[in-house]
Order: C-alpha cells, then sequence, then structure tokens
C-alpha cells in the first residue's frame, strides 16, 4: 500500500485499500481454506468456500470504504501529517545495514 500511495501521489485511497485486499485475501484464503480442509471436504466445496469467503471480504472492503476515508481523513488532520515512505526499503529478503 506504501508504495501505491507513492505512485498515486496519495490519491485514490480506496484503490490501495481494496486492492491490497483483492490479492491479501486471495493469498490467506486459499491458504487457510486449504490447510483446515483438505481431506475433510471434497476439492468442489473448497473451491466454493475460497470464492464465497474472498468475494465476502472484498465486498466488506468496498462497503467499509466510506469509514475508511473519515478514519484517516480524521487521522490526517489530528496529528497533523501525511506520510510517504519514499526512502523504504521494502524488499523483506533484504540484509539488514
Amino acid at each position: 500500500m506504501a508504495k501505491m500511495k507513492i505512485w498515486t501521489r496519495g490519491r485514490r485511497l480506496w484503490t490501495r485499500t481494496i486492492g491490497s485486499t483483492v490479492i491479501g485475501q486471495s493469498l490467506d484464503t486459499t491458504i487457510f481454506t486449504v490447510l483446515a480442509f483438505a481431506g475433510v471436504f471434497p476439492i468442489e466445496a473448497i473451491v466454493a468456500i475460497v470464492l464465497t469467503e474472498w468475494a465476502l471480504k472484498c465486498l466488506y472492503e468496498a462497503a467499509m470504504t466510506p469509514a475508511t476515508y473519515a478514519v484517516v481523513n480524521w487521522l490526517k488532520r489530528a496529528e497533523g501529517i501525511d506520510v510517504y515512505d519514499r526512502d523504504t526499503k521494502f524488499n523483506p529478503f533484504a540484509v539488514m545495514e
């Protein structure tokens, strides 16, 4: 999300929140559901569970977007800052310097 904020010059918060949910929840939901239900349910049921859960999570994020905007705007006003992580190194495999 931090890189996307830089790319969009701080605009379009909804693309960052919903986009990260779409990608993150696809991985999280798939991994959890497969680990939790493999061998318990047939593959067709697991796929249906993954797709349903993923869709519900994405719809919830979209529905909560107005609340997210309200909280983010309130925090920016209260703290008086808007942070951009331009100098952050995002490589999780980089050796600490």
